[in-house]
Order: structure tokens, then C-alpha cells, then sequence
């Protein structure tokens, strides 16, 4: 009984969770000035908010359009954008928060249509080799 009532729980708080617009929590982040690795240079290390800290290490959804990038990594890499491709991040003027590095075992076929994608949030303050927003153990879902 204790083990059907922690199931429910667990899937109704997923559902609370995904009512809210999973790009407005990700636009809750600031940022501040730290030495970088090497001697000699800053890099912008991101501050998470509260309500953002939140969904770490949280399953959720996130619509967006894809970003391949295997022309750059040579491996099956990729980002979710909350704008159309030509209006992201590396295209656009936009942020930072506005795209999520996806790390998955399947293969996403392009598409300019927005997609779905559930995953594990991490959120990643500490490696510069790494998004600041990570989708762990993704997978398409639309």
C-alpha cells in the first residue's frame, strides 16, 4: 500500500511540474564572473535560482526545435532550442538558457518542426566543457 501511494505521489508531482513552462524556470539564471581553468582569463559561471535548482536531477519535458551538432563534434550530439533554428543561440541573438545540450542513445532525425524530448535536468555550474543545461538519458517523445 505505502509502495502504491509513492508511485502516485511520484506521478502526480510530475505532472505539477510539467504544467509550468519548462523555458520560463530555464530563463531564471544569472551570472558571474569566476577564473576560468587556465591562468588569465574569466569565463560567466552561471547562478541558478531557487525554483530552478529544483528541477536538478528531475525527469522533464521539453519542447523546442532541434540543433544537430555531429557537423561539429562528429558524434551524434545534439541541442534543444526554444527557438527555431535560425533563432537560436548559436544563429540568433539569443542566450544562453534558451537551448539544453541533450545527451541520448538514440539517433534524432532532423526536423524544422518542434519537438519533444524527456529527459533527466541537469543543471552544470562547474564544466565549461558542457552546456550549463544538460538533458540527460533522453529520448523523443513527439
Amino acid at each position: 500500500m505505502v509502495k502504491t501511494y509513492f508511485l502516485f505521489i511520484s506521478v502526480f508531482a510530475s505532472f505539477l511540474f510539467q504544467d509550468i513552462d519548462i523555458w520560463q524556470v530555464l530563463s531564471e539564471v544569472g551570472f558571474e564572473r569566476k577564473p576560468g581553468r587556465e591562468a588569465g582569463y574569466e569565463i560567466d559561471s552561471p547562478k541558478f535560482s531557487k525554483r530552478l535548482l529544483s528541477y536538478n536531477g528531475k525527469r522533464v519535458i521539453i519542447k523546442g526545435y532541434l540543433v544537430p551538432l555531429s557537423e561539429m563534434s562528429g558524434r551524434q550530439d545534439y541541442m534543444i532550442s526554444a527557438l527555431p533554428f535560425n533563432q537560436c543561440y548559436f544563429c540568433g541573438g539569443a542566450g544562453p538558457e534558451t537551448v539544453v545540450e541533450v545527451q541520448s542513445k538514440e539517433t534524432v532525425r532532423f526536423v524544422t518542426r518542434q519537438i519533444a524530448m524527456e529527459g533527466i535536468l541537469v543543471l552544470n555550474a562547474s564544466d565549461p566543457d558542457h552546456h550549463m543545461y544538460i538533458l540527460k538519458e533522453a529520448r523523443l517523445v513527439e
